[in-house]
């Protein structure tokens, strides 16, 4: 069973400390919800663990397996089984996605699917997610609006399937329906009980679609409280005002 461990984790961005001591432990078959204000560091958190050149970790560790996850280089983690669904994913002109898609499979299992079993399985993917066929010959999130976007990632973390996915903000910038679609297509990840989620969100409802077995509180750069589903209930009704004055 996958488990991403992190300990004591401190990261700074241009000698500014963000993050100020976080652990969280999330295993396969867990779905966590990483909730907290704007400029909290929940963002820097998923990228510093991604490996983004931008942040730097000035102490801590971060496991996957056992493995250490920061000595790997970002294209390493992405195959040891890491994934981040970003929050604003970059365009790629002149690169379909189809292309793309193909390209990152092949990294990740290390040789290239036939031609005819990958298209059948992205077919596959872009029908659950309820993606026009034509998407596929689209230049990589050029244009696209923000469920496209959103949708897209989901599409990648179902083609590549890795043992723990970091979803940045997944809800930001969707519709009813695009939330419901997308939400869908990160139930069926996790269902299999092989995979973990960090869902990482300012509000509660995505998690009227996902389920999430543990709620984490982070402000001024750390986890200052946990608890269950009643947790992200308790965060509707009152919002993070407690949690900022008193980190202040």
């Amino acid at each position: 069973m996958s488990t991403l461990e992190i300990r004591d984790l401190h990261v700074s961005v241009e000698d500014k400390e963000i993050l100020r001591g976080v652990d969280l432990t999330v295993s396969a078959g867990e779905t966590h919800a990483l909730m907290g204000p704007n400029g909290s560091g929940k963002s820097t958190l998923a990228y510093a663990i991604a490996g983004h050149p931008k942040y730097t970790i000035t102490s801590g560790t971060v496991t996957l397996d056992g493995e250490d996850v920061l000595a790997l280089t970002v294209d390493e983690r992405a195959r040891a089984g890491l994934f981040l669904a970003m929050q604003y994913p970059v365009e790629v002109p002149g690169v379909s996605v189809s292309n793309f898609l193909r390209s990152a499979v092949t990294a990740v299992r290390g040789e290239a699917p036939k031609l005819r079993v990958f298209t059948k399985e992205l077919k596959a993917g872009m029908d659950a997610l309820a993606i026009d066929a034509a998407f596929a010959t689209r230049n990589l999130n050029e244009g696209f609006s923000g469920g496209e976007k959103k949708r897209h990632e989901i599409l990648q973390l179902e083609l590549l399937k890795p043992k723990i996915a970091i979803l940045d903000e997944t809800d930001s910038g969707l519709d009813v329906d695009a939330l419901r679609v997308v939400s869908e297509g990160v139930n069926r990840f996790g269902a299999g009980g092989d995979t973990g989620v960090l869902l990482i969100t300012h509000y509660t409802r995505i998690l009227r679609y996902v389920k999430p077995d543990f709620v984490h509180v982070f402000s001024a750069g750390r986890i200052v409280e946990e608890g269950g589903p009643e947790l992200a209930d308790k965060l509707e009704a009152e919002g993070y005002e407690h949690y900022t004055k008193a980190n202040a």
